[in-house]
């Protein structure tokens, strides 16, 4: 009759697809179900304890059950994170009751309901498609949190660079860990539980991270608690941004220094600045010339301002206007603005805009143009004083 026993007992536990266990006062796993054997891929050989298996963060709790299921003696039903082959966890219900004389516990495993509905099979199958992403896949690294935010999946070829190792981080909490960070914030990282994918760049261990954030949820869709990082290593992308915009500054500032001296405004004589330009007169040339021109001549209390256009071999259709404006806010400052050295081309386009061109003081170049400018300041200060009479000719 023993050995029928045994025989059933041994079937019974091959061929029971539930999740069966039994196990010593101590803990340690003295039979396992067939279907238990391959959820946690547990070998023949293998006498592991429920507290060798058990998730580091969950052992407190699991010793806490243990202890009162001994001295209750009655059934006793806890969560628990058991460690697979692969060295994922696997979130459990665990329920245990011990033998009437309490030498053995006898006790069953159903995944956990935020887990759904899915079986070890389906759940370890969708583990190893994650594993072979972090093993294939250069410059990423693959991570999970609970709902307290444990970390319980740490992975990817890409954590090389940061000198972490496959696994290194499981168990440590990222409150925790960030804790010291003066970057870090408890309330962003409570924040990531909300259900939302989220994206952010961060630089860490010497590496910067694209970080993408996806909320793990239940059969019905809802948040189940826990979030799925994905990080790509955009360290090379970053360098190249960085020579980019280095480049980009670079050249503006050459296009600076290129604008300073194709457009130098120059003080020839006391009072009288000039302003040669040279190439193509465009429109935001010309406005670039009014801020300065302007500029200048409060600083230097300047009376005549010089235009020189004799190189200048083009100009396009609203430069006219531009200059016409230019004149106007000069003579607003108190000084005369005088265009020099037109050429011909240059005076036909201004001429078929049908402007009013009256307004501007014009000469035939710049020698022309300093000489109207000196004659006339040297006869306003050789004119005499109002109220004081002529002297005797």
């Amino acid at each position: 009759m023993g050995d029928a026993s045994n025989t059933l007992f041994a079937e019974f536990f091959a061929c029971c697809p539930e999740m069966l266990f039994v196990a010593s006062a101590e803990g340690e796993l003295v039979h396992q179900s067939n279907a238990l054997r391959e959820a946690l891929e547990l070998t023949g050989e293998e006498r592991s304890t429920l507290t060798e298996l058990a998730h580091p963060e969950d052992r407190a709790a699991l010793l806490r059950a243990w202890s009162e299921l001994q001295q209750t003696g009655g059934h006793v039903c806890f969560f628990v994170r058991l460690r697979d082959g692969s060295g994922g966890y696997l979130r459990l219900k665990c329920s245990v009751q011990p033998s009437p004389d309490r030498s053995v516990v006898f006790g069953s495993l159903q995944v956990a309901p935020e887990l759904g509905s899915e079986g070890p099979r389906e759940l370890r199958l969708k583990a190893r498609i994650l594993d072979a992403l972090a093993e294939h896949l250069d410059d990423v690294a693959l991570w999970a949190l609970d709902g307290d935010a444990t970390c319980v999946y740490h992975a990817g070829k890409g954590l090389a660079r940061s000198g972490l190792k496959p696994g290194q981080l499981v168990g440590a909490n990222w409150f925790e860990l960030f804790a010291g960070d003066p970057g870090s914030d408890g309330a962003e990282i409570r924040a990531w539980f909300d259900g939302k994918v989220r994206r952010f760049p961060n630089d860490s261990l010497g590496v910067w991270w694209d970080n993408w954030l996806i909320p793990i949820r239940g059969e019905q869709g809802e948040p189940a608690g826990g979030v799925l990082g994905v990080s790509l290593d955009i360290s090379k992308f970053k360098a190249i941004e960085e020579e980019l915009r280095e480049q980009v500054e670079q050249i503006a500032a050459q296009q600076r220094v290129i604008r300073d001296l194709s457009t130098p405004i120059i003080e020839v004589w006391d009072g009288v600045l000039t302003l040669p330009m040279v190439g193509t007169l465009d429109s935001v040339r010309t406005a670039d010339v009014m801020d300065s021109l302007l500029s200048k001549i409060v600083e230097k209390q300047a009376r005549y301002a010089i235009l020189d256009l004799t190189g200048v071999e083009v100009v396009d259709t609203r430069v006219a206007s531009h200059l016409i404006e230019l004149v106007t806010a000069i003579r607003l400052l108190g000084a005369d603005g005088i265009v020099a050295g037109i050429k011909p081309n240059v005076a036909h386009t201004m001429v078929a805009l049908g402007l009013d061109l009256s307004q501007l003081n014009t000469q035939r170049d710049l020698r022309a143009a300093l000489s109207y400018a000196i004659r006339n300041m040297t006869r306003a200060q050789g004119a005499p004083r109002a109220g004081n009479p002529a002297p005797a000719g």
